[in-house]
């Protein structure tokens, strides 16, 4: 990269950066007032958790009243009183909240299945931070009709919606109001075996919600421009005799299938009905030194949600999330790299679940020596273990090890024998993670360390799966000036091992394309047995009314995470800005606005230009709680190393895209709302998209969820093949083969969620999805550093589809001379029109 080019990426952005240090701190949010606290009571009596709170044992109880509006009036008082008591004993904490309110008739009070978003309805909520560290708690919240949620905060405000503990609530409407009751038992919290003198403190934070305002009301003054959540909370004192509880819970399941499709009947492993079952197991053990031992055995992707279907055209894979219970819940202590910042372009996911009990890696599809195969669809997990939690002193640890088994497939060969084939190895997975909290929490400071061993038993696997991974690294995070700045970073490293083989298809993969003709600085080397890179970013935020944050992050080359990890591409240089501001009190006719101005800038480590966008965003709630939002970028024109997939380099088109979308009242029995966008390239490519949503609540315990979704592309390159020729000396002796292309895809989202009590439910999810291509206008690139193509039949050569190629032809190849009379051989390739159409389903009771 060359000096000049990095001033010239740094004007935007000391432009939108220079104005916060031009912004004074905010003396309020500087010198808060002091948290709140309240002293628990020791339980005198028995309480019975029936919402009532008519137990005597309330009476012994200080009672807090001392409520703040979070919005929309950030920072007032609450217009409605809320009261809050805490009592104890030694098993557990208790709870007691009034929500007072002169329209109970107006409560909203809808029935859900537990940890239910999205619904309209008011809540009370209890956050615990028992570590009292500033940074981590656990949130039990009910609403009025006795609807449980629980949450795990990590890193100040991250949230953990898969943490589930074993708690009882309830809650009850009456003419003041409604109340709600919380037993918490202590084996759900954590928290260190020794007890200070004194007795114990731990952080407390109150939420109340009104549905009908909008509004949330938090015990510990909180508004939605603060960086931090957690850190703000107020102090529960007077826990005496608190002891560290054991904790042993185990959740077997059971899982059974039927799959009916169309198939060949020729095919011997085809069944109309395919009927298969599975067992398994999840145990949690809460270990009295405040860590949690989590062990499961064949966790299957069976107990949850489908993956919607999907038509990807790129180079890359898609990253697909994960819902695997022993999985989910936890896995926050393995994040890392968490560059604290308001815009990015993406972070590595080092620690990526879903590679543990995939599907088999050695594919059979297209090997001429095999008729038929059925091949296990995923990977069966023999067992794994978690171990996580947090001492006294600060250290958060995690460690998961997990054990895959090897898989085979059995196959019909073309000679008409039946075999076996090994189709993944055994592998052992393993991700240790920890951190140290100093300075209050304002510090942190951590490491990480990832590694995969697979088997090479088989010597089938030895040329095209890699032996061993390593993945290690250090991050920290800086807060100051009341948590409004944060500085943050981390550098990591990785190491592959295997094969000269493997590491060659390591080294030519789309992450990286190291034989790119044109590519010096990038060394191909067949022989090598090893592959090593890293990854380092940089942050920089300032929080507020007035907020914004830069951004730095190189990938080298080498970088290669995803044995346990992902990364869809590596040999990336980002820079990005961003400059907004919020306001969150209600004028004459917004209830709430925030704009900010970004740029995003990206090089390769040759110093190519990849990426140079500016954008403008803004969003605002009207008082009528109908939201709008709009964004409108311009991408200049730059390079791209990717068009190709491991040729030359090309020229990438600018483009404008305009987006925006409106949503109504959510309040209302149906609401609605829409998303649209448009694009358009210099080069006469554009894409247009419309998503939508219309949701129903017939009743409080029924909801109805539709969600239309139309895509409308015209890709004017879209890559199809490459072949060999050395007449085509502009492309380094190689034509690359592009189409123009219309896609149309068109989906339905409907959800259907039945609730028929707090504790049972039915949820119906269906999502019929089509997606059509067609190509046309074949051609190919005429030069590298070019988007420049000669098209066949118009410009050079000639195609046809079914035509003659070598004597030979098939009517589902595209036959090209791509010279006409001249020297360059004719070639082939297969007509990519597609027509996909999917329907995908579940039911769970």
């Amino acid at each position: 990269m060359r000096p000049t080019d990095i001033v010239r990426a740094l004007l935007p952005v000391l432009a939108l950066t220079a104005p916060l240090a031009a912004q004074a701190p905010s003396p309020a949010r500087e010198a808060p007032a002091a948290p709140p606290t309240l002293r628990a009571a020791p339980l005198a009596s028995a309480v019975r958790i029936d919402g009532r709170l008519d137990d005597a044992a309330w009476a012994a109880a200080e009672v807090t009243t001392s409520f703040t509006e979070s919005y929309p009036n950030a920072g007032a008082p609450a217009r409605l009183r809320t009261e809050a008591r805490v009592l104890y004993d030694a098993e557990a904490l208790y709870v007691a909240m009034r929500m007072h309110d002169p329209a109970p008739d107006s409560i909203a009070a809808q029935l859900a299945r537990r940890d239910a978003g999205g619904i309209y309805s008011d809540w009370a909520q209890v956050m615990v931070d028992s570590y009292y560290d500033r940074r981590t708690a656990f949130a039990f919240g009910v609403n009025p009709r006795g609807v449980k949620r629980d949450v795990y905060f990590s890193n100040d405000n991250a949230e953990d919606f898969g943490w589930d503990a074993v708690w009882e609530a309830a809650a009850q409407v009456d003419s003041a109001g409604w109340t709600a009751e919380f037993r918490i038992p202590f084996s759900q919290l954590r928290f260190s075996r020794g007890e200070p003198e004194g007795g114990r403190t731990w952080g407390l934070q109150l939420t109340r919600d009104i549905a009908r305002h909008q509004a949330r009301y938090h015990w510990a003054p909180w508004v939605r421009s603060d960086n931090a959540y957690v850190s703000r909370f107020g102090s529960l004192s007077g826990l005496v005799g608190v002891r560290a509880p054991t904790q042993l819970e185990v959740q077997p399941y059971a899982v059974a299938r039927m799959a009916r499709a169309p198939g060949n009947p020729d095919n011997p492993f085809y069944h109309a009905n395919d009927a298969s079952a599975s067992v398994g197991a999840d145990v949690r053990y809460g270990l009295p030194s405040g860590f949690t031992l989590n062990a499961t055995v064949n966790p299957d992707f069976g107990q949850v949600e489908l993956d919607p279907a999907i038509v990807n055209l790129s180079a890359y894979e898609v990253r697909l999330p994960e819902r695997r219970p022993f999985f989910v819940e936890g896995t926050d202590i393995f994040r890392f790299g968490n560059l604290l910042s308001y815009i990015s372009q993406g972070t590595p996911q080092f620690f990526y679940s879903r590679r543990i009990g995939r599907a088999p890696q050695l594919g059979l599809g297209g090997d001429p020596d095999v008729a038929f195969h059925d091949t296990p669809p995923a990977t069966t997990i023999l067992g794994a273990v978690k171990l996580s939690g947090k001492t006294a002193n600060g250290w958060s640890v995690g460690v998961l090890d997990a054990l895959t088994s090897r898989e085979q497939a059995r196959v019909l060969g073309a000679d008409g024998e039946r075999r076996t084939v090994p189709v993944e190895p055994l592998t052992n997975y393993l991700a240790g993670r920890v951190r140290r909290d100093l300075n209050g929490g304002r510090t942190v400071v951590g490491g990480i360390l990832t590694a995969a061993h697979r088997s090479q038993r088989d010597s089938v696997f030895e040329p095209l799966l890699r032996s061993d991974a390593y993945v290690g690294g250090i991050d920290a995070e800086h807060h100051w000036a009341n948590r409004m700045w944060s500085a943050s970073g981390f550098v990591a490293g990785s190491r592959v091992g295997g094969s000269a083989d493997a590491i060659a298809a390591t080294q030519r993969s789309s992450a990286r394309y190291y034989r790119r003709p044109d590519a010096g600085y990038l060394r191909y080397d067949s022989t090598a047995t090893s592959l090593s890179g890293h990854v380092a970013g940089f942050a920089l935020r300032k929080g507020g009314a007035w907020r914004g944050s830069l951004w730095y992050q190189e990938i080298s080359p080498g970088f290669e995470p995803n044995d346990l990890g992902f990364q869809g591409r590596t040999d990336t240089r980002g820079l990005s800005a961003l400059f907004g501001r919020r306001h969150d009190r209600p004028g004459r006719l917004l209830r709430d606005w925030f704009v900010r101005a970004f740029t995003s800038h990206t090089w390769n480590f040759g110093g190519d230009l990849l990426t140079n966008n500016a954008a403008l965003r803004g969003n605002a709630t009207f008082k009528s709680l109908w939201t709008v939002n709009a964004t409108v970028e311009r991408a200049f024109p730059t390079l791209d190393d990717r068009l190709t997939r491991g040729g030359p380099i090309a020229e990438r088109p600018g483009y404008w895209s305009l987006t925006g979308g409106v949503g109504s009242d959510s309040r209302k029995r149906v609401s609605a709302g829409v998303d649209v966008g448009t694009f358009e390239d210099d080069a006469g490519g554009h894409s247009r998209y419309a998503y939508g949503y219309v949701q129903a609540r017939p009743s409080s315990a029924v909801q109805v969820t539709l969600g239309p979704e139309l895509e409308r592309l015209r890709s004017m390159a879209q890559y199809v093949r490459a072949r060999t020729d050395a007449l085509a000396t502009e492309t380094f002796g190689r034509r690359y083969v592009f189409g123009e292309m219309d896609q149309t895809t068109v989906a339905l989202s409907t959800r259907l969620d039945w609730t028929f009590s707090p504790t049972l439910s039915l949820q119906l999810y269906a999502r019929p999805f089509i997606s059509a291509g067609d190509y046309r206008g074949f051609k190919e690139l005429e030069a590298r550093r070019s988007f420049r193509f000669a098209e066949y039949g118009r410009d050079r050569g000639t195609i046809e589809l079914g035509g003659e190629c070598g004597g030979e032809s098939d009517p589902g190849l595209y036959a090209v001379d791509p010279d006409g009379p001249g020297d360059a051989a004719c070639f082939t390739f297969a007509n990519p029109d597609y027509n996909v159409a999917d329907l995908r389903g579940s039911a769970v009771l």
